[in-house]
C-alpha cells in the first residue's frame, strides 16, 4: 500500500489536475436544482415562461460544461494510471527475477501477478479515479446546493444519507473480508487444477484419479460458497444504501407540502429539492456505495496479494569470512511475507563435509527454499542459518559464491564454445580438469557428439535436449572448488540411470551434498533424507523415516509400489 500511495503521489500534478476538471464536472450538481427552482419560481410560476426558459438554458449550458469536464478527466487519467501501472509491473518482475522463490516457474508466477492482480490494480485505481471522485464532488456539490436552496429541507435529507453512510462504513470491514476470500479461493481452485494437470501423468502411474478429482471438486464447492457470501453480503449493502437513498424522498413528498403551504418554502425550492435528490444525490450514493463496495474493495485485496507475494529485501552484502565448511541451521522459520504461512517451520539440521542430504515431499512444501536459505538468497524470519559459524546471508558475497554452488532444474547455456560455457565458474581450470569433470558426470558422449571442447554452442544451448543441458550445467558446477552442492531437481531431465551416476559423482566430492529430490531413488543414496511436509520437518536416515514417517512411507509406495531399495553410500 505504501509502494501503491507514493506512487501516486509522485504524480500529484496529474492528480490535482483530475480534481480540477472535477470540480468543473461537478458545477451543474451544484447549481442544478437552483436553476430549475428558479426557472420555476420567477418564470413559469410568475407567469414569465421566457424567463423560465432561459434559466433552463443556463442549467443546459452548465451541463455541457460539466461534460466537459468530465472529457478531460477521461483524457487525464492514462497520464496517472499507466505510471502507476509501469511502477507495479517493474517492481514485481525485477524482484521474480532475483527472487530464487520463483526458479520454479518464474515466468508463470510473474505473468499470474501481472495479469490478475497488478490489472486489478490498475483497473480498480481507474475505477476510483473517475467513478468515487467524481461521484463524491457531485454529492458534496448537490448536499450544498440543495442547503443553499431548501434550507428547511438538510436535515430532512440528510439525517438518513448520514445513517446509511454510518452503516455501510461499519459493514465495510467484513465485505473486505468475504471478498478476500472468494479472491483466495478463486486462487487455491487454479492451484489444485495446475497441480493435477501438471502432474496428469502422476495421477495416473498412482491411480490417483479419483482422490484428483476430490481435491479438485473441494475446492470448486469452496469457491461457490465464498462467491454466495460475497452475493449476500452485496445484497445486503444494497439494501442499506437503497434506505438511505430514498428515505430522503419519501420524508421530502411527506413534509414538504405543509412548508409550501404556510409560505416556508416556496414551489420552486422544493422542486430544486427534488432535482437534486433524483438527479444527483441518490445516483451518486447508490454509484459511490457500489464503487466503494466493489472497486475498492478489489484493490484493497489485489494489494494485499501482491504484498504478500512481493519478493523480499535480502538486505546489505555482509562482511562474514565462515571458520569451517559446516552448516548448522537451529529453528529455523520462513515465511514469504508476515501475513503468509511459514513454508519451513522450526528447522534444525547439522551439515558436515562428507553429509549426504536428500531433500523430499510434496511440490510447493518449502524444499526450494530451503535450499534458498542455504545459499544466504534468502534469511530466515527466526533461527539461525550458520555456515562455519558466521549467518550465511552475512559471509562476504565472494567467499559465499566460491564456497556454494547451487544448480538448478532450468539450465543456463550462452553462446560460445563448450570450453567457456564448462569454465564460467572456474576460469583458471585446465582443458584436463573441464574434461574429467565432464567424464565424471557422464557427459563423455554428449561432449564427443559435440566435437570436443572447441564446439560452438548455440544460444541457450540450441540444439540440446533438456538433459543434454543438464549435464553441461552439472559438469561445469564439478569443477569449481565449491564445498557445498545443492542439486535442486537439476538432474529432473536426466534418467535413472544417469541421476545416479552425477549424484555418486559429487557425493564422492569433498564437501557437502543436498539434492532436492526429484526421484525419491535420490533419497535411498543419501546418508540422511530431511522430509518436508508443512510442519517441523523430520530427518533420520531412510530405514527410520519408513517406520516414523508417514508422509515418507506414501511417497516411497507412490513412487515405487514394488520397493526396490539401493544401498546408501556410507559415510566418509
Amino acid at each position: 500500500m505504501r509502494f501503491y500511495l507514493s506512487t501516486l503521489a509522485g504524480h500529484r500534478r496529474g492528480v490535482l489536475i483530475l480534481l480540477g476538471w472535477s470540480m468543473l464536472e461537478g458545477i451543474p450538481a451544484f447549481f442544478g436544482g437552483r436553476l430549475v427552482g428558479t426557472a420555476v419560481d420567477q418564470g413559469f410560476a410568475a407567469g414569465k415562461p421566457t424567463t423560465g426558459v432561459l434559466w433552463l438554458l443556463a442549467f443546459a449550458g452548465l451541463a455541457v460544461a460539466g461534460a466537459l469536464g468530465q472529457r478531460q478527466v477521461f483524457a487525464r487519467l492514462g497520464g496517472v494510471v499507466e505510471p502507476m501501472r509501469d511502477a507495479l509491473v517493474t517492481r514485481i518482475v525485477s524482484g521474480v527475477l532475483g527472487d530464487p522463490s520463483h526458479r520454479g516457474t518464474p515466468d508463470a508466477s510473474a505473468v499470474a501477478m501481472i495479469t490478475r492482480h497488478v490489472e486489478v490494480v490498475r483497473d480498480a485505481t481507474a475505477g476510483v479515479l473517475i467513478q468515487a471522485r467524481a461521484l463524491l464532488v457531485t454529492t458534496v456539490a448537490a448536499l450544498v446546493g440543495l442547503a443553499t436552496t431548501a434550507t428547511a429541507l438538510i436535515w430532512l435529507v440528510v439525517a438518513p444519507i448520514l445513517v446509511a453512510l454510518v452503516l455501510f462504513a461499519l459493514m465495510l470491514p467484513s465485505l473486505a473480508k468475504r471478498q478476500r476470500d472468494a479472491v483466495m479461493a478463486d486462487e487455491r481452485t487454479a492451484e489444485a487444477t495446475g497441480s493435477v494437470l501438471s502432474g496428469l501423468r502422476d495421477v495416473a502411474a498412482c491411480h490417483a484419479e479419483t482422490e484428483a478429482l476430490r481435491d479438485i471438486a473441494d475446492q470448486v464447492d469452496q469457491q461457490a460458497r465464498a462467491t454466495v457470501v460475497v452475493a449476500w453480503a452485496n445484497s445486503l449493502r444494497a439494501t442499506v444504501i437503497a434506505i438511505g437513498g430514498f428515505a430522503p424522498i419519501v420524508l421530502l413528498v411527506a413534509f414538504a407540502p405543509p412548508l409550501v403551504a404556510s409560505g416556508r418554502l416556496t414551489t420552486g425550492a422544493a422542486l430544486a429539492a427534488v432535482v437534486y435528490l433524483t438527479n444527483s444525490v441518490n445516483p451518486a450514493l447508490h454509484g459511490l456505495a457500489r464503487t466503494t463496495s466493489t472497486v475498492v474493495m478489489r484493490l484493497m485485496v489485489a494489494l494485499k496479494r501482491l504484498q504478500e507475494a512481493a519478493p523480499r529485501s535480502t538486505g546489505d552484502a555482509g562482511d562474514e569470512v565462515p571458520s569451517n565448511g559446516e552448516f548448522v541451521l537451529r529453528d529455523v522459520t520462513f515465511g514469504w511475507s508476515p501475513d503468509a504461512e511459514p513454508v519451513v517451520r522450526g528447522l534444525s539440521l547439522d551439515l558436515r563435509p562428507g553429509d549426504h542430504l536428500a531433500v523430499v515431499g510434496p511440490s510447493g512444501i518449502g524444499k526450494s527454499t530451503m535450499a534458498s536459505l542455504l545459499t544466504g538468497l534468502m534469511p530466515p524470519d527466526s533461527g539461525h542459518v550458520l555456515f562455519g559459524g558466521a549467518p550465511v546471508d552475512q559471509v562476504v558475497p565472494a567467499v559465499r559464491h566460491h564456497a556454494i554452488a547451487l544448480i538448478p532444474q532450468e539450465t543456463y547455456l550462452f553462446t560460445g564454445t563448450v570450453r567457456e560455457n564448462l569454465a564460467l565458474l572456474a576460469p583458471c581450470a585446465t582443458d584436463e580438469d573441464l574434461t574429467d569433470a565432464v567424464k565424471k558426470v557422464g557427459a563423455e558422449p554428449l561432449l564427443d557428439r559435440l566435437g570436443g571442447l572447441d564446439a560452438t554452442l548455440g544460444h541457450a544451448g540450441e540444439g540440446l535436449s533438456a538433459g543434454e543441458a543438464q549435464l553441461l550445467a552439472l559438469a561445469r558446477v564439478y569443477v569449481t572448488s565449491a564445498s557445498v552442492v545443492i542439486l535442486d531437481e537439476a538432474t529432473s531431465h536426466l534418467d535413472p540411470a544417469a541421476e545416479a551416476r552425477v549424484e555418486r559423482a559429487f557425493a564422492r566430492r569433498d564437501g557437502i551434498l543436498v539434492v532436492i529430490a526429484h526421484r525419491l531413488s535420490s533419497a535411498l543414496r543419501a546418508n540422511r533424507v530431511l522430509v518436508m511436509d508443512g510442519g517441523k520437518p523430520l530427518l533420520g536416515a531412510h530405514e527410520h523415516l519408513l517406520k516414523t514417517s508417514a508422509l515418507y512411507g506414501q511417497l516411497m509406495l507412490a513412487w515405487d509400489p514394488t520397493h526396490h531399495e539401493e544401498t546408501p553410500l556410507p559415510k566418509r
